[in-house]
């Protein structure tokens, strides 16, 4: 047993892949993705209870995958924005499963997963050389909630987690109790970092993934009329016939939370798949990731975000901002420098700009490069109440929750409210999203208060889940 256990991340990558492995030894690989997703939502969790959060909990971070993957890349203030939003622990669902297994088989899987998961805790509380009591007493309410299940299914006993009360090395304060919210605020926008280049999918299964998108039934036409077009243009230029010219860059028009981004990752990886871009990423952006503060500055700023996209697309989220402030802002430096690299790049760059119906009209007409640059036009309509409640079961699928018979009529009857009563300020897919958050928390402060909850409480939305919601 290890006395010190501070590791740096090559170290803790290896001992996370060497712990993980002896676990898939017993319960097979199937169980990998939602391992990793549990591991990482346990670390934020137990680091809101750590004197603070640091660069070393970012590397932490950015190593936990199973299968050593590409790291997120994850930043400090991302992280920091992370582990203000965690609640408290659950049980995950397949662990249910794996201890309903070893009861009928006579094992211990579910016994050495939490040893398993105790021995990877403790690494990763120790990153930033300390063990705070609120994290041993995390690890520790970890061991007890897991091993309740066991006793209640009466698995196989096995050996002891360690106690990690044992491995106290400070006795500093959590995070949140040392930096509370305040009302209001937030962390601050910065430099989206560009995302991993996205697993190869042919066309089709691309489109296909498009279609099954809730809604946008006009954005699904136009989007496969422009795949068509540009692979009847190839076949054209294949063949020795003229092509007339065409722009791929986009605009993008509607409220926030009707699938833009969504939609513009799928046309990334699409253009791609086609052969019009040379790798597919999609690098998203608003002002605050290409306008700086100095004079120069912007420049500098927006040519290194169009470094980044390069060879996928530049999605520029509330682009009317960039020409709001005036004929000495700093915006119009960031409009200049991207309307160039749009010509100097034309044959690997496309540029998705997007916002509100009318601010964005006013944006495109602000600059003659810009109304010629972009002459293709999809709007993104807000959803209907049966379209949002087509998206929260789905969220509610994704995420291993059910809705009791009262809490499908009164979702349907919410989303219905929320559409007939929307306003400017309507959040479509992300107020669904946010209701969704908000009752988990809701439904884990109800279910923690059980004494013994069964696998159903765990996944199921009653209707005083609901309570104030708008």
């Amino acid at each position: 047993m290890p006395t010190n256990w501070k590791r740096s991340p090559e170290e803790l990558h290896k001992i996370y892949l060497a712990n993980t492995e002896a676990f898939y030894k017993t319960a097979g690989r199937g169980l990998a993705p939602q391992l990793d997703g549990f591991v990482r939502g346990c670390a934020l969790s137990m680091w809101s209870r750590s004197g603070g959060i640091t660069q070393n909990h970012v590397d932490a971070y950015n190593v936990l995958f199973s299968k050593g993957g590409t790291s997120p890349k994850w930043l400090l203030w991302q992280l920091t924005e992370e582990v203000c939003k965690v609640g408290d622990f659950m049980p995950p669902i397949f662990f249910w499963d794996l201890a309903e297994a070893d009861a009928k088989r006579k094992t211990d899987t579910s016994r050495v997963f939490i040893r398993m998961m105790t021995n990877i805790l403790l690494y990763l509380a120790a990153v930033d050389d300390d063990v705070t009591f609120d994290e041993a007493a995390y690890i520790t309410d970890c061991t007890t909630r897991l091993t309740a299940i066991c006793d209640s299914s009466r698995v196989k006993a096995g050996k002891p987690a360690l106690n990690a009360a044992d491995y106290v090395t400070s006795g500093e304060p959590s995070f949140k109790d040392k930096h509370p919210a305040q009302p209001g605020t937030s962390a601050p926008k910065q430099d989206a970092p560009p995302e991993a280049q996205p697993p190869q999918k042919t066309t089709e299964e691309l489109l296909a993934e498009l279609n099954d998108l809730v809604g946008l039934d006009e954005v699904k036409k136009d989007v496969n009329s422009l795949i068509n077009l540009i692979k009847v243009r190839k076949l054209r230029q294949e063949n020795g016939l003229p092509v007339t010219p065409m722009s791929l860059h986009l605009v993008f028009m509607g409220n926030p939370g009707t699938g833009k981004t969504t939609v513009a990752r799928l046309l990334a990886q699409l253009y791609a798949g086609i052969g019009v871009l040379s790798k597919g990423q999609l690098v998203e952006v608003d002002r605050s990731g290409l306008v700086a503060g100095y004079v120069g500055q912007t420049a500098l700023k927006t040519r290194e975000t169009i470094q980044n996209a390069l060879g996928g697309v530049l999605f520029i989220d509330e682009a009317y901002s960039l020409a709001m402030g005036g004929e000495n802002d700093f915006g119009r430096e960031a409009i200049d420098t991207i309307l160039k690299a749009m010509e100097d790049h034309r044959d690997d760059l496309v540029v998705i700009v997007a916002g509100y119906d009318g601010p964005m009209e006013t944006f495109l007409t602000s600059n003659p490069g810009l109304e010629s640059r972009f002459n293709k036009y999809f709007y993104f309509p807000d959803y209907t109440g049966e379209q949002l409640y087509t998206i929260f079961q789905n969220q509610c699928q994704k995420n291993g929750y059910t809705l009791s018979q009262e809490s499908e009529e009164k979702a349907k009857a919410l989303f219905h409210h929320l559409y007939e009563t929307r306003d400017e300020n309507f959040g479509n897919g992300r107020a669904v999203r946010n209701l969704f958050e908000d009752m988990v928390m809701r439904q884990s402060d109800r279910v923690a208060a059980m004494e013994a909850p069964t696998k159903d409480d765990l996944m199921t939305f009653l209707p005083e889940d609901f309570e104030d919601a708008q």
